[in-house]
């Protein structure tokens, strides 16, 4: 059976009108997810092997707030951020003149992030109750805020928001200055890097963010 085709009258008769031209660009620009879609996918993806690969092995409906931390630690050795100890000579310097022996972890802004992005990839895979969400659980938000506020000590940077001031109505430009304050964990997101670079480079680049540096990419192992 032919297809059923529109026809416009003419001098010489009847001339079928062609279908309309499809145009694949435009679907797949739409189709195409977000670079935020796409780490958190690729997030969530390694919480998924990192699950697996572990002795035992652990299921998500199993999993609980103290396994994302062990979660978290696991990651400290893919980190580029220098954290220095009590018994360094640069502790509390926000950028040290030389090398040290002290770890390499990752940045507190790091791990806020990606706990952000897991958080919201549970709730749409069908984690269940926002409060059944082990990302949220008291335990991730303890380590979180003990990880910032000793990051903040060893390396010198100070990631307590400021306080805000009373506004008055109708003022112009209010919201001018809000986004210094708010944006460090909306911004772009972070990725976790295998790749250590020098240690001058690294607490410089990293001690007004609060994030490491040129991220790359990660995956449970």
């Amino acid at each position: 059976m032919e297809p059923e085709t529109q026809s416009v009258s003419g001098g010489g008769g009847d001339v079928p009108t062609p279908p309309p031209p499809c145009q694949p660009q435009q679907q797949q620009q739409q189709q195409k997810p977000s670079r935020y879609e796409s780490q958190k996918r690729r997030d969530w993806n390694a919480f998924l092997q990192y699950l697996a690969n572990h002795k035992p092995p652990l299921t998500l409906a199993r999993c609980g707030g103290v396994h994302v931390v062990e979660f978290l630690n696991y990651l400290d050795q893919f980190g580029k951020t220098k954290v220095h100890t009590h018994g360094c000579n640069y502790f509390g310097h926000p950028r040290p003149p030389g090398p040290c022996e002290c770890p390499t972890k990752q940045a507190w802004g790091s791990l806020d992030a990606l706990i952000g992005r897991l958080r919201a990839a549970y709730d749409e895979n069908g984690g269940g109750r926002p409060e059944s969400n082990p990302f949220g659980a008291r335990a991730v938000k303890a380590h979180l805020r003990e990880v910032r506020e000793s990051q903040a000590k060893a390396r010198g940077v100070a990631y307590e928001k400021k306080k805000r001031k009373q506004r008055l109505p109708f003022t112009v430009g209010e919201g001018s200055s809000r986004g210094a304050e708010d944006n460090i964990t909306s911004t772009a997101p972070v990725t976790v890097a295998t790749k250590v670079k020098p240690e001058t480079a690294s607490a410089s680049a990293s001690s007004s963010t609060g994030r490491d540096p040129d991220p790359g990419s990660w995956s449970a192992s």
